[in-house]
Formats: structure tokens, sequence, C-alpha cells
């Protein structure tokens, strides 16, 4: 069975929200190139899909826009052709190589766990907490920025039960931004 795993930005202080973190640098855009890469497909909620194709998605001219940094274009070519997986109670349709997740989240992630592959990948902020809730995170990956933000979304908030991991993998950037790569214990795991 291929894990799903859950990566995000996180500051110490635990929030969570995409801007709250340090800029991009060419070894961070490195790191999350290679992260997709080893994915298989990825799973979003609306709000994360809907901000991620706005950023990374080919214009139809099929020339990257001018704002991105030659060292962007490869985690922006990495996801653009990722298999996608939107959960959204709202959206209708979804396209850029994506399709809509039935009403039986747990069914279908089960299912996509069960195909042959690499891994699959979840980003966001509501969508991962009701995935751990179900135990289906297999790895968490928290690229933990040198920063107090002070407000705006936390880390699992809401998580219904205590999730015990263990350290598996770290990387240091010259940042200062450290990547901790977790897996649930056997008695958080499901």
């Amino acid at each position: 069975m291929k894990p799903l795993r859950y990566s995000i930005n996180v500051t110490l202080d635990g929030c969570v929200h995409h801007e709250a973190g340090l800029a991009p640098d060419e070894e961070s855009m490195r790191y999350w190139t290679a992260e997709m890469e080893r994915a298989d497909a990825v799973l979003f909620g609306r709000t994360t899909y809907e901000m991620m194709e706005s950023a990374w998605r080919l214009p139809a001219t099929g020339t990257w826009p001018d704002w991105m940094r030659e060292w962007e274009i490869p985690f922006a070519e990495a996801i653009d052709r990722t298999k996608k997986y939107v959960v959204s109670s709202t959206l209708s349709a979804v396209d850029w190589n994506a399709e809509l997740v039935g009403d039986d989240l747990a069914a279908t992630v089960r299912r996509l766990k069960e195909e042959p592959g690499e891994g699959l990948s979840v980003g966001g902020v509501t969508l991962p907490r009701a995935l751990a809730d179900l135990g289906l995170i297999d790895e968490y990956v928290f690229v933990v920025q040198p920063l107090v933000a002070g407000h705006g979304p936390t880390l699992l908030a809401g998580l219904r039960e205590r999730l015990q991991l263990e350290l598996v993998d770290r990387h240091e950037f010259r940042s200062g931004v450290v990547a901790l790569h977790y897996r649930p214990t056997s008695s958080s795991s499901t």
C-alpha cells in the first residue's frame, strides 16, 4: 500500500497560513519540487486547489508568467502535470488534471492508496485534519519556518485524538528552515 504524506510549511507557533513563513528560495523550491515529484497524485480541498491552481497552472499561452523565477519553474512543471483529487462540496467540476472526490472520502483515499505507485500527497489545512482523524495519513512532513506568526490557522487544529509521531528524517536548510519527517507510531495508527 502506498503512503499518504501530509507536507506543509509551519511556523514555530504552529501557523500554517501560506503567507506566514519565509519566502521560498532556490533551496526550498528544490525540496518542494522533489516532494511533488515523488507523489503519484495530490489531494486538495477546494481552497488549496484553487490557490495552487491560480499560482502554478501553466497558462493557456504555454509560457510561464514573468513573475515566476527560473528556479520556480521545475516545481510549477511538477505540480502542473501531477494528478489531483479535489474534495469539495461546493465545486461541481474541476480541471487542471483533476477530478472531484465523491462523498465517501475514506473509501476513496483507501482505494487510491491501494493503487500501484510511490505515494500520495495531501496539502492544506482542513482536509489533512479530516484524513488524520480517519487514521489515513502515513507520513507527516513539517517544514518548520524560524519565525513566530502570532496569528492564523494552526497545524491540525481540532484534531480529535492526539497523534504520537516518530522522527524518521530531518533536513536543515541554509535559511534556518528545518524539514522534519515523521511517521505515526504503532500506538497512534489505525
